[in-house]
């Protein structure tokens, strides 16, 4: 039987490194327990604070063994720093570097290959404007052409012009992604995004008229979030219990 490393890095980082390992290795735990997940692909990634490293998963191990200690830190070559026993997918990580390396404000991005965003991503007409989840990714929403396997450095121009400053973004025929300024705000934004496309695709599933959001409407949902967050993003207001959630789920992770 394959048996994971057992070794903790608390203390052995700083206080700013642990926490963000804490809240990417719970990420990690509460996709799994979404069954967002794809086996041992797909990643999500998060920026070590005041630095130009970051945060991935190790590339063998299930969602739910990743723990804060067995993240591994690298730079935007994909190279494993500090000595860490585990390798990254150096494919996996280039839709993360090409996005970490012009948004300096996103912190984390999630990108996943759910069912219903690949769904929604292979629809002529991306997301539709027919539900209050489909608000919040449409208003700030871009689209990726699929160009096979993301290993071109080449591709890595065009995914960062199509993103552009959006935080939202449907790859075509291949998945989702969210970005954001922790690794909170990320999630919620995926959590919104798979809503909405599960929602579109169970409604084009019933096969009955669609009553579609005016257009006005989706233009004003953006300064309408921000009244209602007063200030503080949903991922800031709604990470705390996600973070008591993934604990109940299994506290290892913190480990």
């Amino acid at each position: 039987m394959y048996e994971l490393d057992n070794f903790s890095l608390k203390g052995q980082v700083s206080d700013l490194e642990w926490q963000a390992r804490i809240d990417l290795a719970a990420c990690y735990r509460l996709v799994a327990d979404f069954r967002w997940g794809d086996l041992i692909y797909t990643h999500l990634s998060v920026r070590v604070p005041n630095t130009e490293h970051y945060l991935v998963n190790a590339f063998g191990l299930a969602f739910d063994e990743v723990t804060a200690s067995n993240l591994v830190k690298v730079d935007l070559q994909g190279n494993v720093l500090d000595g860490s026993p585990y390798q990254i997918n150096p494919a996996g990580f280039t839709i993360h570097s090409a996005i970490h390396e012009v948004r300096h404000d996103a912190q984390c991005v999630i990108h996943l290959h759910t069912k219903a965003t690949i769904g929604v991503a292979s629809i002529e007409g991306g997301l539709k404007p027919w539900s209050q989840y489909a608000m919040f990714s449409l208003s700030s929403l871009s689209y990726h052409g699929y160009e096979g396997l993301a290993v071109n450095a080449d591709e890595k121009i065009r995914l960062q012009n199509d993103l552009g400053s959006t935080n939202h973004m449907l790859l075509h025929n291949h998945g989702g992604l969210t970005l954001g300024p922790t690794v909170g705000d990320a999630f919620m934004r995926f959590y919104d995004l798979q809503r909405a496309c599960e929602i579109q695709m169970d409604l084009l599933q019933a096969g009955q008229p669609i009553i579609e959001i005016p257009q006005k409407i989706v233009d004003g949902i953006y300064a309408q979030a921000n009244v209602v967050h007063s200030g503080e993003t949903g991922g800031q207001k709604a990470w705390p219990a996600m973070l008591r959630r993934a604990y109940k789920l299994d506290p290892s992770f913190c480990e």
